[in-house]
């Protein structure tokens, strides 16, 4: 079975600076970090990998300074890695990324076999669309999974595959056919510590370095900022609220009473919520 893992190097969050006049993020002279979502995908791909064997490939697309997230998947536990790194891509957004992504992705197949699964994090901490997994996923006509929190079984004789969803009210239970792509929920395993021997591999391993031609990607338009529509007018900081919280006294009373304290203070400041949970109520 072959695996592959999109992950991103991506700046500390803590330490974010954006560009004045771009509005871009700049990432010269910031600390970098393996995009900690990325990571509970790595994780569920190796622990698929155990269970029913094969080889994990991780891909990430970036300056030559990602090559040391490559290492560092190397020594959790990664068979190869792969970086897609080319002036083309230099500000791209979601569309482009995903363009450029899935390109290797194809590219990786012709080389060391199709992947039965792709995996992603659900998005990454610089960006916070969600985008990029399913613009992989639709440019491959692979079939997706968003949000899984478990992978429950898998069955390479039928080409299938099934998981636990988490959506708004529960857990949706689905199955699908491979090959697929699935973006891993924050929390959903307990990653690894690379064993000696896969840091020391990981040091002396040779990290595949792709450029735009060397993935076969040709329609260089489509990367980097040709390639990408969205356009950041203005970045800026939220408002501090002026406004601030109140305090409901709850000692020596009945948890109905202070509930019903509470609810009438928010229907009191928000009118048009108490409507809205009555028409759901309803039915309606």
């Amino acid at each position: 079975m072959h695996i592959v893992v999109c992950i991103k190097q991506v700046p500390d969050s803590a330490q974010i600076r954006v560009h004045p006049v771009t509005n871009t993020i700049m990432r010269q002279g910031v600390p970098t970090i393996i995009n900690p979502y990325d990571l509970f995908a790595l994780e569920e791909a190796l622990r698929l990998r155990d269970k029913v064997g094969g080889e994990v490939t991780v891909l990430t697309m970036g300056p030559p300074m990602a090559e040391d997230a490559l290492r560092k998947a190397l020594g959790i536990g990664a068979n190869r890695g792969v970086l897609l790194t080319d002036r083309f891509f230099a500000g791209s957004d979601t569309l482009a990324t995903s363009f450029a992504l899935a390109q290797a992705v194809r590219k990786i197949g012709e080389t060391w076999g199709a992947p039965e699964v792709v995996f992603t994090g659900k998005q990454t901490i610089d960006g916070d669309t969600a985008q990029v997994g399913p613009g992989i996923a639709r440019r491959l006509g692979l079939n997706q999974l968003t949000y899984v929190a478990a992978i429950n079984a898998i069955d390479l004789e039928a080409g299938t595959i099934a998981v636990a969803r988490r959506a708004e009210g529960g857990v949706q239970e689905l199955s699908t056919k491979l090959p697929a792509l699935i973006t891993m929920l924050e929390g959903t395993n307990e990653i690894r510590r690379g064993t000696v021997p896969d840091v020391l591999r990981a040091a002396r391993a040779k990290i595949e370095v792709w450029n735009a031609a060397a993935a076969g990607i040709t329609e260089v338009g489509m990367c980097g900022l040709r390639g990408s529509p969205t356009v950041v007018k203005r970045v800026f900081a939220p408002t501090p609220r002026a406004a601030k919280a109140e305090q409901v006294e709850a000692k020596d009373r009945p948890y109905e009473a202070v509930a019903e304290d509470v609810m009438e203070r928010i229907f009191a400041a928000q009118p048009a919520m108490e409507a809205e949970l009555m028409r759901t109520a309803a039915g309606y």
